[in-house]
């Protein structure tokens, strides 16, 4: 019966931990992606509903470090400068940016 117990135990143990994993996004940082979605592909509730299915799947697919990760290379890129040209043209942030973009990709596969 011990056996059964400890087996229990980790087996909740790893789907709690997979709920943490692909649940790590802040709220505020879901409702931001909604709230920018939303006002690329309009106000509706059918916009809201794709919008939500997408940061979902975004985040089942890119753990939340590397979704800023992507993003603060994404906006650091736009910027003019000497400085930022390595945001534009270092192959490590061309990889960063290029896994938030299959996962965009995705998302809106199963969303849109």
């Amino acid at each position: 019966m011990r056996w059964f117990s400890i087996y229990f135990c980790l087996l909740s143990g790893t789907a709690s931990a997979q709920v943490a994993v692909t649940n790590d996004y802040p709220t505020v940082a879901r409702a931001d992606y909604v709230f920018g979605c939303m006002a690329t592909n309009g106000q509706t509730r059918e916009a809201l509903e794709k919008c939500s299915c997408s940061i979902d799947v975004l985040a089942s697919i890119l753990p939340y470090e590397q979704y800023i990760e992507a993003e603060t290379v994404m906006s650091m890129s736009v910027v003019s400068g000497e400085r930022m040209a390595m945001f534009r043209t270092a192959p490590m942030m061309q990889r960063i940016v290029a896994d938030l973009r299959r996962a965009q990709a995705e998302a809106e596969i199963r969303c849109f």
